[in-house]
């Protein structure tokens, strides 16, 4: 007894361009967010470029995996980012991580504290400079994350926690 694949067929097919237009949905959606919006530098080594394209010059190349960036525009597969320093240019989307980052900022050691006020155990002081994974922030006070290491830091010693209308 033969047996017709011709409707199998038509089942992966169908299957397969579902697949594919769910896959490229995705994309497209992200590329919806509204900007500004906080991201963090995905890689060891990221490039920052005078224009949207491979084609432009470099102009920094950063050497800080997590550090905080504001994306201000958005141009197809590049995002306008501003850096804790205030500088702007382009970078690639694909090297920046939606997840949200935290630098400390200010003079002095700040203090990383087991809860979200003052009078909390210390757990321990961290520089200015060192970046942290940000969680959430709530009464003046962040949660962060620091090379694994967890705790709570007063917000105003933060660059990357300010609420902007495309945060989700």
């Amino acid at each position: 007894m033969a047996l017709s694949l011709r409707p199998m067929m038509g089942f992966r097919l169908f299957s397969l361009l579902g697949l594919a237009a769910a896959l490229l949905a995705a994309p497209a959606h992200a590329q919806e967010r509204e900007v500004p919006y906080w991201a963090s530098l995905r890689y060891d080594e990221v490039r920052m470029r005078v224009g949207p394209s491979e084609e432009y010059p470099i102009e920094w190349v950063y050497k800080r995996k997590g550090l905080p960036v504001k994306v201000v525009r958005v141009r197809e597969g590049w995002r306008f980012v501003e850096d804790p320093e205030g500088d702007r240019g382009w970078i690639a989307r694909s090297q920046l991580d939606p997840e949200r980052g935290a630098l400390i900022t200010g003079k002095g050691l700040a203090d990383v504290r087991a809860e979200p006020n003052a009078a909390a155990a210390l757990r321990w002081r961290a520089e200015p400079g060192v970046v942290a994974k940000l969680g959430t922030c709530r009464e003046g006070w962040c949660d962060v994350d620091i090379a694994g290491r967890k705790g709570w830091i007063e917000q105003s010693r933060l660059w990357g926690t300010e609420a902007l209308p495309g945060d989700e």
